[in-house]
């Protein structure tokens, strides 16, 4: 796993998130930049990760 920092790219944060999928231990730092393009992205991430 590996910390990411996306340096407030939106792009980047949620692709790492969904890497994070199949990796272990992947971590966003910064991970309300995915509010300007997605405000509702980890609510939907986690609705998909727990079904």
């Amino acid at each position: 796993g590996a910390l990411i920092d996306p340096h407030n790219d939106h792009r980047i944060a949620m692709s790492f998130a969904v890497a994070g999928l199949v990796t272990r231990g992947v971590r966003i730092a910064d991970e309300t930049c995915v509010d300007k393009s997605f405000p509702e992205f980890w609510d939907r991430f986690e609705e998909l990760y727990t079904s």
